[in-house]
Parts: C-alpha cells; sequence; structure tokens
C-alpha cells in the first residue's frame, strides 16, 4: 500500500480522533499504516493530546453529577454524563477482570459497566434495574478498553421507567449491546423522548 502523503496522512488523523476521542495510538498505527513514532509525532505537531488528556479535557467540559448511585459504584470511569440523556464510560480489562487461562473478560464485569451506566444517566435519587437484555458480540481481552455508550431513550408507563440503550466498543468493534428498563423514582425529574440518535457507531 502505497504511503499518504504527510499532510494527508494528519488530515486522515485529525478528522479519526474528532469522530472517535477514545482511540488509541495504537489504533492509530494500524488504521493509518504507520510507526507509534510518526503518530505521536503527528499528533504533537497537530496540537492534540494523548487520550489521557482527551478524556479528561471532556470531563472537564461536559459532566453533570451522578444522582442515583455513588461515582465510586459505577463500573469504569465517567467522562461524559447528561441526566436523563447519555453518558461514557471508559473500563480498562486488567488481571482481576479476566479468566486465568484464556485472559478472556469476564461476563459480568462487562455486564457491570454498561448496567452502571444505564443506572447512573438516571436523574433521579433512586433507581433502580427492571429489565436487562444483554448481547455479547465478542469476547474482551486482558488489557483492552471498554467504552460504554448509554443512551436514554424514552419514558414509559406513568413515567417511573425509563429504557436505556447501552453500546460497548473496543475500538471500533461493538462488543456489548444492552436494552435496560430502568426504575425510576416519581419526581419530578423529566425525561425527554428519544435522547440521542445513535445507532451502531458514534
Amino acid at each position: 500500500m502505497e504511503k499518504l502523503p504527510k499532510r494527508e496522512r494528519q488530515r486522515q488523523l485529525a478528522g479519526i480522533i474528532e469522530e472517535n476521542p477514545f482511540v488509541t495510538d495504537q489504533e492509530l498505527t494500524r488504521k493509518l499504516r504507520v510507526s507509534i513514532q510518526t503518530i505521536r509525532l503527528d499528533r504533537m505537531e497537530l496540537g492534540i493530546p494523548e487520550l489521557r488528556e482527551r478524556m479528561k479535557v471532556m470531563a472537564e467540559q461536559s459532566y453533570d453529577q451522578v444522582r442515583s448511585l455513588p461515582i465510586d459504584e459505577v463500573i469504569g470511569e465517567v467522562i461524559d454524563l447528561q441526566l436523563d440523556r447519555s453518558g461514557i464510560s471508559i473500563f480498562e480489562i486488567k488481571q482481576e477482570h479476566v479468566f486465568s487461562r484464556t485472559h478472556v473478560a469476564r461476563g459480568h464485569h462487562l455486564f457491570a459497566q454498561a448496567n452502571s451506566l444505564a443506572i447512573a444517566v438516571i436523574n433521579e435519587e433512586v433507581a433502580l434495574t427492571a429489565t436487562a437484555d444483554i448481547r455479547f458480540v465478542r469476547q474482551v481481552h486482558l488489557g483492552e478498553k471498554v467504552v460504554a455508550k448509554a443512551y436514554v431513550r424514552s419514558v414509559l408507563g406513568e413515567r417511573n421507567k425509563a429504557k436505556v440503550e447501552v453500546f460497548s466498543y473496543v475500538g471500533d468493534d461493538l462488543v456489548v449491546h444492552g436494552h435496560f428498563i430502568i426504575f425510576r423514582s416519581t419526581s419530578e425529574g423529566a425525561v425527554s423522548e428519544g435522547g440521542h440518535e445513535d445507532e451502531n457507531r458514534h
């Protein structure tokens, strides 16, 4: 494959990061077929910070406070939260999260990330999972980072339930897709219809 000119490569790099701020330098090397040193130099020239700094900036720019449970009970690091609309968390798979023989993540950890984020986006003092429908799409391995994105889709019944959809990704790969019905206390908190029109990649 013919190498891209530097200007075009940097244009593509900036576009990829704009579309997915959580992309790692390693993933960029595969997408653009250059060394990790080249990726880091391109980022520096373009003034694009490394992943950890991008996450920190996102968290500072737009972050509501979790009301429905203590923040340390959300599995993964919450980096964006719009109550009653959407939320994002990142969960790094470590040794304690995997089967020792295969280094494949245990499913209950992936469920817990999605489930706790679905609860965290609800703008209530009390929110509990009523039902959960989870589909595991592919295995997740030691060292991978799982980005979960939750979207409040609708209010059900007498406004005491909300439907939340969660997509979890490793890079561009969808690894978990979940539908949750969340019981919510009947205070004045309102859920708007729809949330974000995310489908299978956003």
